[in-house]
Parts: structure tokens; C-alpha cells; sequence
């Protein structure tokens, strides 16, 4: 759940890839919590693949690993936008610029063809892996139904951003954090109504009044 509202915060108040906004403190926060979405979505991605592991088969399987795949592989670039990028805006802006590059669609002056390689690879196990495992949340029947089928479209969806306006891009993480907080929800609840349910006999009026005599 709390990946899930985090990438919502992130989708909607995602600034500019520039190097105007590095420094910025919204540049800061933004990608906190895309630092944080890694760590809460490995924890929460787990507990939901855990909750269907037999139900999902090895479609849930392949799924689970690919949205494993590309937490893992977010974290050191959010790490990178938090913490090197904004110290180095100033002092190599060409780097900045040329990694930048990578999601703004403007190439800088620097080749970091194999960073880039990476980057592309965390993109296809976000959409297969969003996708995948979706499709076997709906078939295991266990979780929102509703909340599987909006993570594998906003997942498969993804690509839409390259068409949108720079400053709209980030808006196609919406459905998917929304689909995360869904199912997040949706496991929560349900733990918490079996954790409601009474122990059998200690509900007993009887028992009570037995053991009050």
C-alpha cells in the first residue's frame, strides 16, 4: 500500500528532467520516495506473490521476479537522481545532462550507452513483469480482481509515455501505484478479517457464564 501511494505521489509531482530541476528540493523528495518505492514494493510484491503462490502458478512466479527485476534495478538510478546527480549539476554538467538523457529522450554529449542498457532492461521487467503478473492475480482469484486488471493495463501502457508531453510523462505510473494500493488493500483486508474472526468456544455465551459460576 505504501509503495503504491508513493508511486502515485511520484507520477503526479514528478518535475522536469533538466538540470534546472535537480537541485531542486521537489527533485529530492520526488525521488526519496521512488527510493522508498523500492524498498516497500519488494515487501509488499512478496506478501502478495506469497498470499497466491500455489493459485498463480508459474505465471505469478515469472511475474513476481520481473517486478523483483525492476524494484532492484530502480533503486541505484533514484539513488543516482537523489544523491550524485544534483552534487554534479554544476561541477559535470555534460554527465548530468547525458543521464538525464536517458529519460527526457534529448541525448547529452556523453556515451552511457551501457547505463542506458540497463535502464531499457528495468523497463521491460516493469511492463512484462506488471503485465505477467496481473493476469495471474486475476486467474488466482484471490486478491481485487479489479486491482490485477489495472496493474497489467497501466503496465502495458507504459510505452504511451513517449507520446505525452514531457511535463505529463510520469502521469502513467498513476494506475499502476493505484493497482499496487488496490491489491495492497485488498491483502490487508483480508488478513485482518481472518485476524477478526472468532476462536471457536470463546465467543460461547455459555462458556462465559460457566467460567464466571
Amino acid at each position: 500500500m505504501l509503495a503504491g501511494i508513493f508511486y502515485v505521489l511520484v507520477g503526479i509531482f514528478h518535475p522536469l528532467e533538466s538540470l534546472l530541476t535537480v537541485t531542486t528540493t521537489q527533485w529530492a523528495i520526488v525521488h526519496l520516495l521512488a527510493i522508498a518505492i523500492s524498498f516497500f514494493g519488494v515487501l509488499g510484491i512478496t506478501g502478495l506473490y506469497a498470499r497466491q503462490v500455489q493459485e498463480s502458478g508459474w505465471l505469478g512466479l515469472a511475474g513476481y521476479l520481473l517486478l523483483i527485476l525492476w524494484l532492484v534495478l530502480l533503486a541505484p538510478f533514484t539513488f543516482a537522481e537523489v544523491f550524485i546527480l544534483p552534487r554534479l549539476a554544476t561541477e559535470s554538467p555534460a554527465f548530468v545532462a547525458s543521464f538525464l538523457g536517458m529519460f527526457n529522450g534529448h541525448p547529452g554529449p556523453m556515451n552511457l550507452s551501457a547505463v542506458k542498457t540497463m535502464w531499457d532492461l528495468d523497463g521491460f521487467a516493469y511492463m512484462i513483469g506488471g503485465v505477467l503478473f496481473g493476469i495471474a492475480t486475476i486467474r488466482a482469484g484471490i486478491l481485487a480482481r479489479g486491482g490485477a486488471a489495472l496493474l497489467a493495463l497501466g503496465a502495458i501502457l507504459s510505452p504511451v509515455a513517449t507520446l505525452l508531453p514531457e511535463e505529463h510523462k510520469a502521469l502513467v505510473a498513476v494506475p499502476v501505484g493505484l493497482a499496487l494500493l488496490w491489491l495492497g488493500y485488498s491483502l490487508w483486508s483480508e488478513r485482518r478479517e481472518y485476524a477478526l474472526e472468532p476462536i471457536p468456544g470463546l465467543g460461547d455465551p455459555q462458556l462465559g457464564q460457566t467460567g464466571a459460576d
